[in-house]
């Protein structure tokens, strides 16, 4: 058996540089769990559920707008009214964006002149015929009613060049529209395991997509859903650079402590 006597003050450092290592191993690992774990439960590969079409609820924020007139929309809503009343959104230009109305815990929203509509269960398109319909009996001839439904997000995390939460207006909005509100893919992102996370807390669900397979562009799961949460992971060489720095920023007081403890070993 060979032994090897090394000095204390050697021992010391070389027992620190490992134990430093393997926690920086560690560390790293953690770090890089987020969204990226393998179990049996956890990610599928494909979605094979329907993409529903997005039902009004309590608390939705509405925003109505007549493309033919603004009348009875915005002209006869008294100043500084709140929410539910007939406030204009936030930013002004009430006329060319509309009014919000919030969605009362009874199903129904408050309109200018025509009082209250349940709107409640309805997708935003039946919620705009139905108000056009109300509209257009006796109060504004031809009336075109937009509805969009402003309080709906979608949240983009990761490996983009502008993480955070962009709102879901548009109809059958794709991962690639939020991507690009989001700034597009970073060159560190991976476009081969790009996740969404469906379902909110009670039921998530793991979905992952390969962008760079032009047939699952196509895909269902590719439609935004309320509340997704879109994952872009760091790429493999991202990784390894990423775990080079850390390593070379860790070893570096390393390498002063034990050379150092050479000096010292050297003068005694």
């Amino acid at each position: 058996m060979i032994k090897c006597n090394f000095p204390l003050p050697l021992k010391l450092v070389l027992m620190a540089f490992f134990l430093l290592s393997f926690c920086s191993s560690c560390s790293y690992k953690q770090n890089q769990a987020f969204l990226e774990r393998k179990d049996a439960n956890a990610p599928i590969t494909g979605f094979t559920g329907n993409v529903q079409v997005y039902k009004i609820k309590p608390q939705d924020i509405l925003q109505v707008r007549n493309l033919q007139s603004i009348k009875y929309i915005v002209d006869d809503v008294p100043a500084g009214a709140g929410a539910g009343t007939g406030a204009s959104s936030p930013g002004g230009g009430a006329a060319a964006a509309g009014q919000s109305y919030e969605v009362a815990e009874d199903g129904t929203v408050a309109l200018p002149v025509i009082g209250r509509v349940k709107v409640d269960g309805l997708s935003r398109l039946e919620a705009a015929n139905k108000i056009q319909d109300l509209y257009g009996k006796d109060l504004i001839k031809n009336p075109i009613i937009d509805v969009k439904i402003i309080n709906l997000k979608v949240t983009v995390l990761g490996e983009v060049r502008r993480p955070g939460n962009y709102q879901l207006i548009k109809d059958n909005a794709s991962l690639i529209d939020m991507l690009g509100e989001a700034g597009g893919i970073t060159d560190k992102g991976n476009e081969k395991h790009v996740k969404v996370v469906r379902g909110g807390i009670v039921n998530p669900q793991i979905i992952e997509l390969d962008l760079s397979d032009v047939a699952s562009l196509s895909s269902p799961a590719m439609i935004m859903q309320n509340n997704d949460v879109v994952y872009i992971e760091q790429n493999k060489k991202s990784l390894r650079n990423e775990k080079l720095q850390n390593f070379s920023t860790l070893i570096q007081p390393i390498l002063l402590l034990l050379n150092s403890a050479l000096i010292i070993t050297t003068i005694k």
